[in-house]
Parts: C-alpha cells; structure tokens; sequence
C-alpha cells in the first residue's frame, strides 16, 4: 500500500482532534474528484511499519483525547489497501478500544466484499458511495455530494 499524506492532528477530518492517514488506490475515478492525485495506487509513498508505529503512538497524545483515526484516499477499502488498513484498524482498536475510526470509501456499504467488510467491523463512521459531481454540496458535513451517507456503529447502521 501506498498513501501520500499523514497528518497526527487535524480538526477537518472527522469530528473532534483526529490522526488523519490518506491512502492512494481508487478503483472508481470519480469525475471531480477531490483527491485525484491518490486514485493511482503506486503513487505517494510506500505505507511502512515506522508510519503505522507512527500512527498509533500518535493515538495515545493526549490532545486526540477520546477522538481517533480518520482514513481516506484514495480509497482505504480498495483491494491493494486491504492488509495493511485490516492490520491497522485492528490494532488501532486493541490499544485504543475508547477512540473512534472514521474512513471514508467509494463503495457503499452493502456492495462491500467479506473482505472489505472485515475491515468494516472495526470503523466506528463510514462514510460510503462514489463522489457525484452533480449532486456536489457544500453544505454537506464531512461529504462532497448528497448521495454519499453517514453511517454510524453506534446508531446501528453499519
């Protein structure tokens, strides 16, 4: 897996003081895209143990508090990203079970293989389905157009 930025605090990404990982690989090549320079998955940098280690020391700072993990792209659930976010959210969620993780994805959430959704088990938020340029808002929190959802575990939607 590859990823082009990491950023340990960000306040856009989600709700609250987050980690902020976007990875590159996109199957859907969304016209608009916000992101396109992610959708080739060998570009950015090579995803290594050192940034995983990175991120999750960076997930107990105590200015992330009981926020999280925010994983977008690219598109963390394409099949090249698999291992390495299964692997990563796994372990984000055995040392920090109170945090939460939020990952946006092109896929909607009932089109998702059992591999994607072995992933899916351990995100907290989902935010699914394709970027549409003709139904783009900006007045959409944490989506670019109406037809993507906000799907939260503890409200029973994922």
């Amino acid at each position: 897996m590859n990823y082009h930025n990491y950023y340990p605090l960000d306040v856009v990404n989600g709700e609250g003081t987050r980690c902020v990982l976007f990875v590159s690989g996109c199957e859907h090549k969304c016209v608009g895209c916000h992101n396109a320079s992610t959708i080739k998955p060998d570009s950015g940098y090579p995803y290594t143990e050192e940034l995983e280690q990175k991120i999750l020391k960076d997930l107990g700072d105590s200015r992330i508090h009981r926020d999280g993990l925010s994983l977008s792209g690219g598109d963390p659930l394409y099949p090249g990203n698999l291992e390495d976010i299964g692997r990563l959210v796994r372990r984000a969620k055995e040392m920090y079970p109170e945090k939460d993780i939020w990952m946006w994805t092109g896929y909607e959430v009932q089109d998702l293989n059992e591999e994607q959704k072995a992933v899916v088990e351990y995100v907290d938020v989902l935010i699914d389905g394709p970027y549409v340029q003709e139904k783009r808002s900006l007045n959409l929190p944490w989506r670019g157009s109406s037809n993507q959802r906000i799907l939260r575990r503890c409200e029973g939607q994922l």
